[in-house]
């Protein structure tokens, strides 16, 4: 897989150079989430399947997802992290770009959901 990822992106720029195909009309590169697939087939670890239907933690869900959307201090990446509510308790999961990001959007579940309903498992990326 590496290997073609290699060919790919060199191949992309050679056409690129000689003006063949301008960059933005280039296909994206495949990501490479293997593991993190790996790491949510764990029984343990909490995906948005787990997401309750009952109406209160629908409600929480929301609440959270408002609170962090209507913040536009926080990057496009972090608007978008994983909340999962069930039994009135919340895990946050997915990448941010900062331990700052990490720390307020925790805040805000905190503050709706309670302190001790939160469960952080935020990941800054690149650490």
């Amino acid at each position: 897989m590496k290997n073609f990822a290699s060919i790919f992106v060199v191949s992309a720029f050679l056409l690129c150079a000689a003006g063949i195909v301008r960059a933005e009309d280039a296909p994206p590169l495949p990501r490479d989430n293997s593991g993190v697939n790996v790491r949510d087939r764990n029984d343990a670890a909490v995906t948005a399947g787990q997401q309750s239907n009952v109406k209160s933690d629908v409600g929480l869900t929301r609440q959270i997802r408002q609170a962090v959307v209507k913040d536009s201090s926080l990057s496009v990446l972090a608007q978008n992290v994983k909340i999962v509510s069930a039994s009135g308790s919340v895990t946050l999961r997915g990448p941010v770009k900062t331990e700052a990001e990490k720390d307020a959007i925790g805040s805000k579940a905190q503050a709706i959901a309670g302190a001790d309903r939160v469960s952080n498992q935020l990941e800054v990326k690149n650490q």
